[in-house]
């Protein structure tokens, strides 16, 4: 009989560089490459490693297994006080500018699904590569939350508010071959090549001139300031509301919440 425990499930960040250009892979199977909080902590490490390494031009993000990332890893939003909340926006929020204000371009290759957080994060990339049958949704309510990691500011400006207030309230799903024409990304290639597409884009990008780019970050990183301190607020309220409670007890049991406002 075999008392050892099971072994962790692997959640790291894959790092692989290709000349002037860092690929960065989501690599967290068992829930289909979520962002928990030491996945996200990691990410944020190796991006901020790449951007002082003197080596590094440019960073494809993707997701490992056909999915680039399923969301927030729910089953560790353990929030009990509005303290709590505001601490985890907080640190979410320091990976969140250091995206945007980084002076190296980030490239998303997304394959399979971009969910929750997982949108975002692409959003947080300067240029989206998809694959035609990717798919995009925020969805964020299902678990009694509002978008967050900038969404809220991101989106509307890649797809006007109109489209992006449809997206955010009623969990409207694109493919990766509609959201092109909305302008969610930049580029639709067939299933299995959003990688490869995104590594030539970020090698062109890489051979730019850098302050050019450098400063391009920073004028939209402005933007986005203002945004995510209304963000913390709201969001570090709705952590501690019954009803994130209980759409997060409701996803974990597979079964349709039920909401009462509080």
């Amino acid at each position: 009989m075999n008392d050892m425990p099971d072994a962790a499930p692997r959640m790291r960040i894959a790092e692989e560089r290709h000349g002037a250009v860092l690929v960065l892979t989501l690599d967290y199977p068992a829930r289909r490459n979520a962002l928990a909080v030491p996945l996200r902590q990691e990410l944020e490490n190796a991006i901020e490693r790449a951007c002082g390494d003197g080596q590094t031009r440019a960073i494809v993000l993707t997701g490992s297994g056909g999915v680039f990332s399923a969301g927030g890893d729910i089953s560790g939003m353990n929030i009990e006080t509005i303290y709590d909340g505001r601490d985890r926006m907080r640190r979410t929020h320091r990976m969140v500018r250091l995206m945007a204000r980084c002076n190296l371009p980030l490239v998303a290759a997304v394959e399979g699904w971009a969910v929750g957080a997982g949108l975002s994060l692409a959003l947080l990339c300067d240029t989206i590569v998809a694959a035609d049958d990717a798919r995009f949704m925020a969805g964020f309510h299902k678990i009694g939350l509002m978008a967050d990691m900038g969404m809220p500011a991101l989106l509307p400006a890649r797809i006007g508010v109109g489209r992006a207030r449809d997206m955010l309230l009623h969990h409207t799903q694109y493919l990766g071959s509609d959201a092109l024409g909305i302008g969610l990304v930049d580029y639709v290639v067939p299933k299995g090549k959003a990688l490869e597409v995104a590594l030539e884009k970020a090698q062109f990008l890489a051979k730019e001139a850098p302050l050019p780019i450098a400063y391009t970050k920073q004028w939209f990183a402005d933007d986005l300031e203002r945004a995510l301190a209304r963000e913390a607020d709201f969001q570090a309220a709705l952590f501690v509301t019954e009803d994130h409670k209980e759409g997060r007890a409701a996803f974990l049991a597979k079964r349709k919440p039920s909401f009462k406002g509080r």
